[in-house]
């Protein structure tokens, strides 16, 4: 019988606090927060917990090989189960967002869910794979800023609501690039890394932490700083050193610090308690890891 751990495993549970910052994100950018908000970052998880679990059925071959300890190739889960884990949380993630932003919702999380399993099951191992994975996250943001009327700080209507995925595309674009990066590092953590690739990541970072500044302000300047600092120095060492475990740790650093950034966003565009609450989850996350690898 698959027990829950096994499960919390094959979908890397721990991962997902780094997914409702994005629909926060795109939702504080495009000025969408609102009561729908919490049911579209379920949506969110559910979606990116079935890309786990897609991406270990797609990967059961090779982490027969390579990670003989994950849940398929060491037989806690069978391959049927994870591929019925990934499709049946594909389905209640498309229910769950279009149940909470209807047709809107549903334009974005469709593309999203297509795209997820297109980098599991075809890009993943190819060039494009880092881009793919990137518009994933970028689609992502965009899902928050999908529904409601686009209002100004003052909390009044100020445009209309299609609006709102252009207002939030800077905030899609910043997580996708950071994203790029992580997808990057990701791909040489078995095999290691040449020095050009975390070189190119820590060029990326930096731009990206520069982006989700803004405007002169103490909560996003911080939290972008923390972000740069922490997912920094982690490729500075693959830079040091570029061995499997120091990739393996600089791609956990990405994954574990993406909710710092996503709060410099959700900061910058006004909202400073809830950018706060958002960073939050990096600790956690970074916890969490210890317990169940996000990688």
């Amino acid at each position: 019988m698959t027990r829950l751990a096994d499960l919390a495993e094959l979908v890397r549970a721990p991962a997902a606090l780094s997914v409702p910052g994005d629909v926060l994100s795109g939702a504080a950018a495009a000025g969408t927060l609102g009561r729908r908000t919490p049911a579209l970052a379920g949506a969110s998880v559910l979606l990116y917990w079935a890309g786990m679990a897609a991406n270990d059925w797609a990967d059961r071959r090779l982490d027969a090989v390579e990670r003989p300890e994950r849940p398929i190739p060491s037989g806690r889960i069978r391959p049927a189960t994870a591929l019925g884990v990934a499709a049946g949380l594909t389905a209640a993630g498309l229910a769950l967002a279009g149940a909470a932003g209807g047709r809107r919702a549903t334009a974005v999380a469709v593309p999203l869910a297509a795209t997820i399993w297109g980098y599991d099951l075809l890009a993943k191992n190819t060039a494009a794979g880092p881009a793919v994975m990137a518009a994933c996250r970028g689609l992502d943001v965009l899902l928050g800023a999908s529904v409601g009327p686009a209002r100004d700080r003052a909390g009044r209507k100020a445009r209309p609501a299609g609006s709102g995925l252009v207002r939030a595309l800077p905030a899609a674009l910043t997580v996708a690039a950071h994203t790029w990066t992580v997808t990057a590092l990701s791909r040489r953590e078995v095999s290691g890394a040449d020095r050009r690739l975390p070189r190119a990541t820590l060029a990326g970072t930096a731009l990206v932490a520069a982006t989700a500044l803004g405007r002169p302000d103490p909560v996003p300047v911080a939290l972008a700083a923390g972000y740069a600092g922490r997912y920094g120095a982690a490729q500075a060492r693959v830079l040091a050193d570029p061995s499997p475990a120091r990739v393996r740790a600089a791609v956990g650093a990405g994954i574990t610090g993406l909710p710092a950034l996503q709060g410099a966003l959700t900061a910058r565009a006004g909202n400073r308690l809830l950018g706060l609450a958002v960073a939050a989850a990096a600790p956690l996350g970074r916890r969490l890891a210890r317990l169940i690898s996000p990688t």
